[in-house]
Protein backbone atom coordinates (compact mmCIF):
# COMPACT_ATOMS: atom_id res chain seq x y z
CA UNK A 1 0.00 0.00 0.00
CA UNK A 2 1.23 3.49 -0.84
CA UNK A 3 0.84 5.12 2.59
CA UNK A 4 1.90 8.54 1.28
CA UNK A 5 -1.09 8.76 -1.04
CA UNK A 6 -3.69 6.57 0.68
CA UNK A 7 -6.64 8.45 2.25
CA UNK A 8 -7.39 6.45 5.36
CA UNK A 9 -11.05 5.77 6.09
CA UNK A 10 -12.21 6.40 2.53
CA UNK A 11 -12.81 4.02 -0.35
CA UNK A 12 -12.40 6.42 -3.27
CA UNK A 13 -8.93 7.92 -3.30
CA UNK A 14 -9.77 11.00 -5.30
CA UNK A 15 -12.48 13.47 -6.18
CA UNK A 16 -13.99 12.58 -9.55
CA UNK A 17 -15.41 15.17 -11.90
CA UNK A 18 -19.17 15.08 -12.56
CA UNK A 19 -19.80 14.06 -16.18
CA UNK A 20 -22.97 16.17 -16.25
CA UNK A 21 -21.13 19.36 -15.35
CA UNK A 22 -21.32 22.12 -17.96
CA UNK A 23 -17.61 22.74 -17.47
CA UNK A 24 -16.03 19.43 -18.38
CA UNK A 25 -12.64 20.25 -16.87
CA UNK A 26 -13.87 21.89 -13.67
CA UNK A 27 -13.52 19.79 -10.51
CA UNK A 28 -15.74 20.57 -7.51
CA UNK A 29 -13.42 21.89 -4.80
CA UNK A 30 -15.77 23.61 -2.37
CA UNK A 31 -15.33 20.91 0.28
CA UNK A 32 -11.55 20.89 -0.20
CA UNK A 33 -11.44 24.68 0.23
CA UNK A 34 -13.48 24.36 3.40
CA UNK A 35 -10.95 21.91 4.82
CA UNK A 36 -8.07 24.24 3.98
CA UNK A 37 -9.84 27.20 5.53
CA UNK A 38 -10.22 25.20 8.72
CA UNK A 39 -6.49 24.39 8.54
CA UNK A 40 -7.20 20.68 8.26
CA UNK A 41 -5.23 18.17 6.27
CA UNK A 42 -6.63 17.67 2.77
CA UNK A 43 -6.70 13.96 3.62
CA UNK A 44 -9.33 14.49 6.33
CA UNK A 45 -12.53 14.63 4.29
CA UNK A 46 -15.17 15.26 6.90
CA UNK A 47 -18.67 14.06 6.12
CA UNK A 48 -21.30 16.68 5.33
CA UNK A 49 -25.02 15.95 5.82
CA UNK A 50 -27.48 17.76 3.56
CA UNK A 51 -31.27 17.73 4.05
CA UNK A 52 -33.35 17.29 0.91
CA UNK A 53 -37.13 17.21 0.59
CA UNK A 54 -38.34 14.85 -2.17
CA UNK A 55 -42.00 14.60 -3.10
CA UNK A 56 -41.87 10.81 -3.41
CA UNK A 57 -39.52 8.14 -2.03
CA UNK A 58 -40.78 4.82 -3.43
CA UNK A 59 -39.09 4.19 -6.77
CA UNK A 60 -40.09 1.67 -9.40
CA UNK A 61 -37.09 -0.41 -10.50
CA UNK A 62 -37.07 -0.93 -14.26
CA UNK A 63 -33.93 -3.09 -14.56
CA UNK A 64 -35.15 -6.66 -15.23
CA UNK A 65 -32.20 -8.43 -13.58
CA UNK A 66 -32.08 -6.65 -10.22
CA UNK A 67 -34.58 -8.86 -8.41
CA UNK A 68 -36.77 -6.10 -6.96
CA UNK A 69 -39.67 -4.03 -8.27
CA UNK A 70 -39.71 -1.14 -5.78
CA UNK A 71 -36.97 0.47 -3.72
CA UNK A 72 -36.69 3.17 -1.08
CA UNK A 73 -33.45 4.92 -0.14
CA UNK A 74 -33.65 7.23 2.92
CA UNK A 75 -30.12 8.43 2.15
CA UNK A 76 -28.32 9.29 -1.10
CA UNK A 77 -24.58 8.84 -1.02
CA UNK A 78 -23.09 6.40 1.47
CA UNK A 79 -20.43 6.93 4.11
CA UNK A 80 -19.49 3.26 4.05
CA UNK A 81 -17.20 4.13 1.14
CA UNK A 82 -17.18 0.75 -0.62
CA UNK A 83 -14.85 1.41 -3.53
CA UNK A 84 -16.71 -0.83 -6.00
CA UNK A 85 -20.23 0.49 -5.28
CA UNK A 86 -22.40 0.77 -8.41
CA UNK A 87 -24.47 3.49 -6.71
CA UNK A 88 -21.59 5.97 -6.91
CA UNK A 89 -22.71 7.02 -10.39
CA UNK A 90 -26.13 8.08 -9.10
CA UNK A 91 -24.52 10.85 -7.05
CA UNK A 92 -23.76 12.67 -10.28
CA UNK A 93 -27.49 13.25 -10.82
CA UNK A 94 -27.48 15.31 -7.62
CA UNK A 95 -24.63 17.50 -8.87
CA UNK A 96 -21.80 15.77 -7.02
CA UNK A 97 -18.95 13.48 -7.98
CA UNK A 98 -18.89 9.67 -7.79
CA UNK A 99 -15.60 9.62 -5.85
CA UNK A 100 -15.05 11.25 -2.47
CA UNK A 101 -18.25 13.30 -2.84
CA UNK A 102 -20.30 10.11 -2.81
CA UNK A 103 -19.03 9.11 0.63
CA UNK A 104 -18.58 12.57 2.17
CA UNK A 105 -21.74 14.41 1.02
CA UNK A 106 -24.76 12.48 2.31
CA UNK A 107 -28.25 13.62 1.28
CA UNK A 108 -30.90 12.97 3.91
CA UNK A 109 -34.64 12.44 3.38
CA UNK A 110 -36.11 13.16 6.80
CA UNK A 111 -39.64 13.14 5.41
CA UNK A 112 -39.28 9.60 4.02
CA UNK A 113 -41.55 7.94 6.66
CA UNK A 114 -44.41 10.38 5.95
CA UNK A 115 -44.03 9.90 2.19
CA UNK A 116 -43.98 6.11 2.57
CA UNK A 117 -47.14 6.17 4.68
CA UNK A 118 -48.89 8.34 2.10
CA UNK A 119 -47.85 5.97 -0.69
CA UNK A 120 -48.93 2.68 0.87
CA UNK A 121 -52.21 4.13 2.20
CA UNK A 122 -53.28 5.22 -1.28
CA UNK A 123 -56.41 3.41 -2.42
CA UNK A 124 -54.76 2.32 -5.67
CA UNK A 125 -51.60 0.91 -4.10
CA UNK A 126 -51.30 -2.87 -4.20
CA UNK A 127 -48.83 -4.37 -1.75
CA UNK A 128 -45.55 -5.56 -3.18
CA UNK A 129 -42.22 -5.85 -1.31
CA UNK A 130 -40.37 -2.54 -1.12
CA UNK A 131 -36.61 -2.88 -0.76
CA UNK A 132 -34.76 -0.59 1.61
CA UNK A 133 -31.27 0.12 0.25
CA UNK A 134 -31.82 -0.63 -3.41
CA UNK A 135 -29.14 2.00 -4.02
CA UNK A 136 -27.39 3.06 -0.79
CA UNK A 137 -27.30 1.48 2.68
CA UNK A 138 -30.23 2.41 4.92
CA UNK A 139 -28.11 1.56 8.00
CA UNK A 140 -25.09 3.70 7.18
CA UNK A 141 -23.52 5.54 10.19
CA UNK A 142 -25.82 8.59 10.31
CA UNK A 143 -28.84 6.29 10.79
CA UNK A 144 -27.71 5.71 14.38
CA UNK A 145 -28.56 9.33 15.13
CA UNK A 146 -31.46 10.07 12.76
CA UNK A 147 -33.33 6.72 12.94
CA UNK A 148 -35.12 7.31 9.64
CA UNK A 149 -34.92 3.61 8.76
CA UNK A 150 -36.38 2.62 12.11
CA UNK A 151 -39.31 5.01 11.52
CA UNK A 152 -39.82 3.48 8.08
CA UNK A 153 -39.98 0.01 9.63
CA UNK A 154 -42.60 1.26 12.08
CA UNK A 155 -44.71 2.34 9.11
CA UNK A 156 -44.31 -1.04 7.41
CA UNK A 157 -45.35 -2.77 10.63
CA UNK A 158 -48.35 -0.47 11.22
CA UNK A 159 -49.76 -1.22 7.79
CA UNK A 160 -48.61 -4.86 7.60
CA UNK A 161 -46.65 -4.17 4.44
CA UNK A 162 -43.81 -6.41 3.19
CA UNK A 163 -40.27 -4.99 3.17
CA UNK A 164 -36.86 -6.28 2.12
CA UNK A 165 -33.62 -4.93 3.57
CA UNK A 166 -30.11 -4.96 2.13
CA UNK A 167 -27.31 -3.86 4.47
CA UNK A 168 -23.74 -4.47 5.60
CA UNK A 169 -24.06 -2.64 8.90
CA UNK A 170 -24.51 -4.29 12.30
CA UNK A 171 -26.72 -1.35 13.33
CA UNK A 172 -29.67 -3.39 12.08
CA UNK A 173 -29.45 -5.28 15.39
CA UNK A 174 -30.97 -2.20 17.05
CA UNK A 175 -34.25 -2.86 15.21
CA UNK A 176 -34.62 -6.56 15.96
CA UNK A 177 -37.71 -5.74 18.05
CA UNK A 178 -39.59 -4.37 15.02
CA UNK A 179 -38.11 -6.87 12.56
CA UNK A 180 -39.17 -9.83 14.68
CA UNK A 181 -42.74 -8.50 14.77
CA UNK A 182 -42.72 -8.17 10.98
CA UNK A 183 -41.28 -11.67 10.68
CA UNK A 184 -44.21 -13.16 12.60
CA UNK A 185 -46.40 -12.39 9.58
CA UNK A 186 -43.69 -13.13 7.00
CA UNK A 187 -43.39 -9.45 6.15
CA UNK A 188 -39.61 -9.04 6.14
CA UNK A 189 -36.50 -10.55 4.61
CA UNK A 190 -32.94 -9.34 5.28
CA UNK A 191 -30.05 -9.66 2.85
CA UNK A 192 -26.78 -9.11 4.69
CA UNK A 193 -23.81 -8.20 2.53
CA UNK A 194 -20.60 -10.06 3.45
CA UNK A 195 -17.86 -9.94 0.83
CA UNK A 196 -14.93 -11.40 2.72
CA UNK A 197 -13.87 -13.21 5.90
CA UNK A 198 -10.62 -11.27 5.99
CA UNK A 199 -10.69 -8.10 8.08
CA UNK A 200 -7.67 -6.73 6.21
CA UNK A 201 -9.60 -6.97 2.94
CA UNK A 202 -12.71 -5.43 4.49
CA UNK A 203 -10.81 -2.44 5.84
CA UNK A 204 -9.46 -1.34 2.46
CA UNK A 205 -12.41 -2.46 0.31
CA UNK A 206 -15.26 -1.24 2.55
CA UNK A 207 -13.55 1.15 5.00
CA UNK A 208 -16.49 2.40 7.10
CA UNK A 209 -18.62 -0.72 7.24
CA UNK A 210 -19.13 -3.04 10.20
CA UNK A 211 -16.30 -5.48 10.86
CA UNK A 212 -16.57 -9.05 9.59
CA UNK A 213 -16.92 -10.25 13.18
CA UNK A 214 -19.88 -7.92 13.78
CA UNK A 215 -21.56 -8.91 10.52
CA UNK A 216 -21.33 -12.61 11.32
CA UNK A 217 -22.67 -11.87 14.79
CA UNK A 218 -25.52 -9.88 13.20
CA UNK A 219 -26.39 -12.78 10.90
CA UNK A 220 -26.56 -15.11 13.88
CA UNK A 221 -28.66 -12.78 16.03
CA UNK A 222 -31.17 -12.03 13.27
CA UNK A 223 -31.73 -15.71 12.62
CA UNK A 224 -32.01 -16.47 16.34
CA UNK A 225 -34.77 -13.84 16.48
CA UNK A 226 -36.69 -15.62 13.71
CA UNK A 227 -35.88 -13.04 11.04
CA UNK A 228 -35.16 -14.78 7.70
CA UNK A 229 -31.71 -13.69 6.57
CA UNK A 230 -29.70 -14.47 3.46
CA UNK A 231 -26.19 -13.38 2.50
CA UNK A 232 -25.07 -11.56 -0.62
CA UNK A 233 -21.40 -12.03 -1.49
CA UNK A 234 -21.42 -9.08 -3.82
CA UNK A 235 -19.39 -8.32 -5.66
CA UNK A 236 -16.94 -11.10 -6.36
CA UNK A 237 -13.66 -9.46 -7.43
CA UNK A 238 -11.14 -11.82 -9.07
CA UNK A 239 -7.89 -12.13 -7.10
CA UNK A 240 -9.32 -10.15 -4.17
CA UNK A 241 -12.14 -12.24 -2.69
CA UNK A 242 -12.87 -14.89 -5.36
CA UNK A 243 -10.89 -17.50 -3.39
CA UNK A 244 -13.20 -17.09 -0.36
CA UNK A 245 -16.43 -18.43 -1.85
CA UNK A 246 -16.40 -21.86 -0.22
CA UNK A 247 -15.05 -20.79 3.21
CA UNK A 248 -17.59 -17.97 3.41
CA UNK A 249 -20.47 -20.24 2.39
CA UNK A 250 -19.50 -22.70 5.12
CA UNK A 251 -19.25 -19.98 7.77
CA UNK A 252 -22.61 -18.33 7.04
CA UNK A 253 -24.43 -21.67 6.80
CA UNK A 254 -23.32 -22.39 10.38
CA UNK A 255 -24.86 -19.11 11.48
CA UNK A 256 -28.29 -19.70 9.99
CA UNK A 257 -28.24 -17.98 6.60
CA UNK A 258 -31.11 -19.19 4.42
CA UNK A 259 -29.26 -18.79 1.12
CA UNK A 260 -26.22 -17.29 -0.59
CA UNK A 261 -26.26 -14.96 -3.59
CA UNK A 262 -23.56 -13.16 -5.55
CA UNK A 263 -22.68 -10.83 -8.41
CA UNK A 264 -19.44 -10.40 -10.34
CA UNK A 265 -17.91 -6.93 -10.06
CA UNK A 266 -18.51 -4.55 -12.96
CA UNK A 267 -16.95 -1.11 -13.04
CA UNK A 268 -19.57 1.00 -14.81
CA UNK A 269 -19.42 4.74 -15.41
CA UNK A 270 -16.96 6.64 -13.22
CA UNK A 271 -16.27 3.58 -11.05
CA UNK A 272 -13.62 2.23 -13.43
CA UNK A 273 -11.43 5.27 -12.80
CA UNK A 274 -12.14 5.24 -9.05
CA UNK A 275 -11.34 1.54 -8.71
CA UNK A 276 -8.16 1.83 -10.78
CA UNK A 277 -6.94 4.70 -8.60
CA UNK A 278 -7.77 2.65 -5.50
CA UNK A 279 -5.71 -0.27 -6.79
CA UNK A 280 -2.75 2.03 -7.41
CA UNK A 281 -2.86 3.16 -3.78
CA UNK A 282 -3.72 -0.11 -2.06
CA UNK A 283 -2.62 -3.08 -4.20
CA UNK A 284 -0.19 -1.66 -6.79
CA UNK A 285 1.64 -4.96 -7.31
CA UNK A 286 -1.64 -6.72 -8.22
CA UNK A 287 -3.29 -3.89 -10.13
CA UNK A 288 -2.79 -5.18 -13.68
CA UNK A 289 -3.70 -8.76 -12.81
CA UNK A 290 -6.94 -7.74 -11.11
CA UNK A 291 -8.01 -5.35 -13.87
CA UNK A 292 -7.21 -7.92 -16.59
CA UNK A 293 -9.23 -10.60 -14.82
CA UNK A 294 -12.20 -8.26 -14.40
CA UNK A 295 -12.01 -7.47 -18.12
CA UNK A 296 -11.98 -11.20 -18.91
CA UNK A 297 -15.35 -11.41 -17.13
CA UNK A 298 -16.89 -8.70 -19.32
CA UNK A 299 -15.97 -9.31 -22.92
CA UNK A 300 -12.66 -7.42 -22.62
CA UNK A 301 -14.14 -4.40 -20.80
CA UNK A 302 -14.32 -3.27 -17.18
CA UNK A 303 -18.11 -3.12 -17.50
CA UNK A 304 -20.88 -4.96 -19.30
CA UNK A 305 -24.33 -3.34 -19.50
CA UNK A 306 -26.15 -6.29 -21.07
CA UNK A 307 -29.12 -7.24 -18.86
CA UNK A 308 -28.89 -10.80 -17.61
CA UNK A 309 -25.17 -11.02 -18.29
CA UNK A 310 -23.80 -7.92 -16.54
CA UNK A 311 -24.27 -9.28 -13.00
CA UNK A 312 -22.78 -12.74 -13.58
CA UNK A 313 -20.15 -12.05 -16.22
CA UNK A 314 -18.97 -14.34 -19.01
CA UNK A 315 -15.79 -16.12 -20.03
CA UNK A 316 -13.56 -18.64 -18.25
CA UNK A 317 -13.04 -16.77 -14.98
CA UNK A 318 -16.75 -16.01 -14.60
CA UNK A 319 -17.50 -19.68 -15.34
CA UNK A 320 -15.12 -20.75 -12.57
CA UNK A 321 -16.92 -18.40 -10.16
CA UNK A 322 -20.31 -19.84 -11.20
CA UNK A 323 -19.05 -23.38 -10.62
CA UNK A 324 -17.69 -22.54 -7.17
CA UNK A 325 -21.03 -21.04 -6.15
CA UNK A 326 -22.91 -24.05 -7.51
CA UNK A 327 -20.67 -26.29 -5.41
CA UNK A 328 -21.10 -24.04 -2.34
CA UNK A 329 -24.87 -24.10 -2.63
CA UNK A 330 -24.99 -27.86 -3.16
CA UNK A 331 -22.74 -28.49 -0.15
CA UNK A 332 -23.97 -25.88 2.34
CA UNK A 333 -27.45 -24.84 1.13
CA UNK A 334 -29.04 -27.99 -0.34
CA UNK A 335 -32.58 -26.95 0.61
CA UNK A 336 -32.51 -23.30 -0.43
CA UNK A 337 -35.94 -21.81 -1.01
CA UNK A 338 -36.62 -18.43 -2.58
CA UNK A 339 -37.94 -15.86 -0.12
CA UNK A 340 -41.60 -14.96 -0.72
CA UNK A 341 -43.02 -12.26 1.52
CA UNK A 342 -46.67 -11.89 2.52
CA UNK A 343 -48.55 -9.35 0.38
CA UNK A 344 -52.03 -10.38 1.52
CA UNK A 345 -52.38 -8.56 4.85
CA UNK A 346 -51.84 -4.98 3.74
CA UNK A 347 -55.30 -4.33 2.27
CA UNK A 348 -56.82 -5.22 5.65
CA UNK A 349 -54.61 -2.67 7.45
CA UNK A 350 -54.61 0.24 5.01
CA UNK A 351 -56.11 2.60 7.57
CA UNK A 352 -53.61 1.50 10.21
CA UNK A 353 -55.87 -1.00 11.92
CA UNK A 354 -57.46 -4.32 11.03
CA UNK A 355 -60.66 -4.03 8.99
CA UNK A 356 -63.38 -6.37 10.20
CA UNK A 357 -65.55 -5.86 7.13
Amino acid sequence: MNSNKYIKGRGAQQKVHNRFSEHQHEIRDDFLNYCLEQRESIHKYQTEYIDIFPKTVVNKVTSPDVGMMYSLNPYQGCEHGCVYCYARNSHEYWGYGAGLDFESKILIKKNAPELLEKKIKHKNWKAYPISLSGNTDCYQPVEKKLQITRKLLEVFLKYKHPVGIITKNALIQRDIDILSELAKDNLVGVFLSITSLQEKTRRILEPRTASIKKRLETLEKLNQAGIPTSVMMAPIIPSINSHEILPLAEEISKRGAKSLGYTVVRLNGAIGKIFTSWLENTLPDRKEKILNQIMQCHEGNLNDSEFGRRMKGSGNIATQIHQLFALARKKYFPKTEKMHLNCDLHDQYKDGQYKLF
